[in-house]
């Protein structure tokens, strides 16, 4: 997609998600896989709600979010609009923030520790709700990076389900920016079919195309949508 990175206009904003919509249809097919496998996360972290406001008014209902607190301005209100609206935590989650974000997200992708899963857990128990699940793998083992090490996944599985009582539903990964995706989406996959989780999140604006051809079910798209605020 040859886009400018800058903030674009609202009419932009909706040109630009059908044109993401339209590439995904092509990487489906190209894929060998049926129209409308993958869902698209739209990405509006930094972005204001009047200009979430027209991708929903064009039909989208699925949105990613970095942060707690900058949702938890945003969303509310929109949600009052659109009901149906489903909201995915992408960023990484403080527990002091466990609260809050669940109450607020539908999902939270970001699973990458025993002490966040024990706190998710109490959490769930108090409020009575249960947003799913992903978990956070770190497939190119960077330190920087949150996540589970692909080593140490089928144990922080285990005390997920026996110990805290959570299911899991996925995996999320974001590979290393000066890698080849590919190797790092196939290694997600594999996890994941170990594991029997229907779920992979994979994929953003510069390599969503590979992650369609690897499997993801999800794929995680802002910059393209939406562009690079100023």
């Amino acid at each position: 997609m040859n886009m400018k990175m800058t903030v674009m206009d609202h009419g932009d904003v909706v040109d630009h998600y059908h044109e993401v919509l339209a590439e995904m249809k092509a990487a489906e097919a190209a894929a060998g896989r049926p129209a409308g496998a993958v869902r698209l996360v739209a990405v509006s972290k930094t972005h204001p709600a009047e200009r979430i406001r027209p991708v929903l008014a064009a039909g989208h209902r699925l949105f990613g979010e970095n942060r707690v607190q900058e949702a938890a301005s945003k969303f509310p209100a929109l949600r009052q609009d659109y009901p149906d609206l489903e909201l995915h935590l992408i960023g990484p989650l403080q527990t002091n923030k466990v609260r809050e974000a669940v109450a607020l997200f539908d999902v939270i992708e970001s699973l990458d520790r025993l002490k966040l899963a024990a706190a998710l857990a109490a959490e769930f128990k108090r409020q009575d709700r249960c947003p799913a699940l992903y978990v956070q793998v770190n497939t190119g083992a960077e330190p920087q990076k949150a996540g589970i090490a692909p080593s140490e996944v089928d144990a922080f599985l285990t005390a997920c389900r026996d110990d805290y009582g959570l299911a899991p539903v996925g995996l999320m990964c974001i590979p290393p920016a000066d890698d080849d995706p590919a190797p790092h989406f196939a290694l997600l996959r594999d996890l994941a079919e170990r594991h029997g989780l229907a779920v992979l999140s994979m994929g953003m604006s510069g390599d969503y195309a590979a992650a369609v051809r690897a499997g993801a079910t999800h794929v995680r798209i802002g910059t393209a949508i939406f562009g690079v605020r100023s």
